[in-house]
């Protein structure tokens, strides 16, 4: 078999500056685009009724859509395109009961029949949801990403040592923020659909990582003296090929996900096609400099159990 980046010796280390000034502009911008255009909650978490509508007599009038629901005191109603002619209308009746989506479904139905005409539109479908459920919902997706850091934090303490662990939530939480921002920029619907691809992006660069931290034990102990900048790049150099193929598996069934999967995937599969990249990113060049950081200021034990070097960089004692 051909082996790609069998022989890779890239000095990923030494890019470690220019790439996190990158990732600083990056979240410069995505936090920008969060603080104008703020993070649309899907109705899910918000609470109210969603209408998936199609009309039979060609493109609809949103304005005039919009005023007919102004009539049944559904206000500031959002109505969004979608594909094959569709439109997404999510909104709330002002004043009545907000536990009872019912009242809102039908006032929708009636503005719709008396803008658009009875016959010049159906119903493919509805969704709602009331906003205490929605603040439920809301609080436990926070608490699912919180509470994963923990759980990557004690895990790779188990297995390697809290300083691997540490790494490993930095570049974690680097990702879901990195996330977020992508999420704000291109303007996503944040739906359950949508927290499962942050969660799902989170398990697949925590993998990546992994398998570089793993690399990173075995050479650790395999070259004693050699400085900890050597090893990790050596590290990172023998996973690329793992990495690359890995990788591009994915991209392309999460490329097929966005062009063919339809509305309800697309944000899925969008969101997971950033995260490869950024769970790739960060498993590179974030994961990898802060253990090195953390090396240099607090040292290891090396492979035979004895103390690292004091600048978590120096050679190590040879074998006896």
């Amino acid at each position: 078999m051909v082996r790609i980046f069998a022989h890779a010796k890239y000095d990923f280390i030494g890019f470690r500056t220019k790439a996190i000034r990158a990732t600083v502009a990056l979240l410069l911008i995505g936090l920008v685009a969060m603080a104008v255009r703020k993070i649309n909650y899907s109705v899910e978490f918000t609470g109210g009724t969603l209408l998936r509508i199609a009309s039979t007599k060609g493109p609809i009038q949103v304005d005039a859509v919009r005023a007919g629901l102004e009539t049944v005191k559904i206000h500031d109603a959002e109505i969004t395109p979608m594909d094959a002619g569709q439109y997404m209308i999510r909104g709330t009746v002002t004043g009545a009961d907000p536990n009872n989506t019912e009242i809102t479904a039908r006032a929708m139905a009636t503005a719709l029949d008396q803008v658009l005409g009875k016959d010049n539109w159906r119903n493919d479908g509805s969704h709602s949801v009331g906003p205490k459920v929605g603040g439920e919902l809301r609080t436990k997706a926070f608490l699912a990403i919180f509470l994963s850091f923990f759980a990557v934090l004690a895990y790779l303490a188990i297995r390697f040592e809290w300083r691997f662990g540490v790494a490993a939530v930095v570049a974690t939480f680097h990702d879901i923020v990195l996330t977020i921002c992508f999420i704000a920029v291109m303007r996503l619907e944040v739906s359950l659909v949508v927290v499962a691809a942050v969660l799902s992006m989170v398990g697949y660069s925590l993998n990546d990582t992994i398998v570089i931290f793993d690399r990173v034990r075995e050479n650790m102990r395999k070259n004693r003296r050699d400085q900890l900048v050597s090893v990790l790049n050596q590290s990172i150099n023998e996973t690329l090929p793992r990495s690359v193929l890995t990788h591009a598996t994915a991209l392309v069934t999460l490329m097929a996900l966005t062009v063919f999967g339809g509305p309800v995937i697309r944000p899925f599969a969008l969101v997971m096609f950033f995260g490869v990249f950024t769970g790739t990113f960060s498993s590179i060049f974030i994961a990898a400099p802060v253990l090195l950081i953390v090396e240099t200021k607090w040292p290891g034990m090396d492979g035979r159990g004895g103390k690292a070097g004091a600048r978590g960089v120096a050679a190590r004692p040879k074998p006896a």
